[in-house]
């Protein structure tokens, strides 16, 4: 399955330190991945291959330069399953608390 794989990839933190790298500035080459990485060329391209398989990150070849964007599309498709219906009943509940806390203006009117 496509989720195995982003969970997988999501697993390791020197790929999650990649994607936040792609995040705060996307597109960029293997080289400037690398400088911030404390690894060899081989073992970041290695990371980035798992990345790309998980469809994590996006590549565009600009003439000879391989450029590397974040594909944010996944992490979304997560949230939606994952996280975002177990969080609306308690945003409700804390919507709600606030309004009996503040005062309802509908129920004073």
């Amino acid at each position: 399955m496509e989720i195995d794989k982003v969970f997988k990839a999501l697993a390791d933190p020197t790929r999650r330190r990649l994607l936040d790298s792609l995040h705060a500035q996307s597109g960029q080459t293997l080289g400037a991945l690398c400088e911030h990485m404390e690894m060899s060329r081989q073992a970041v391209t290695q990371h980035l291959q798992l990345l790309e398989e998980a469809n994590l990150v996006a590549i565009v070849w600009q003439g000879r330069e391989k450029l590397h964007y974040l594909n944010a599309v996944p992490l979304h498709e997560i949230y939606a399953r994952w996280i975002e219906k177990f969080e609306q009943p308690r945003l409700g509940a804390l919507h709600q608390l606030k309004k009996r806390l503040e005062g309802d203006d509908d129920e004073k009117a």
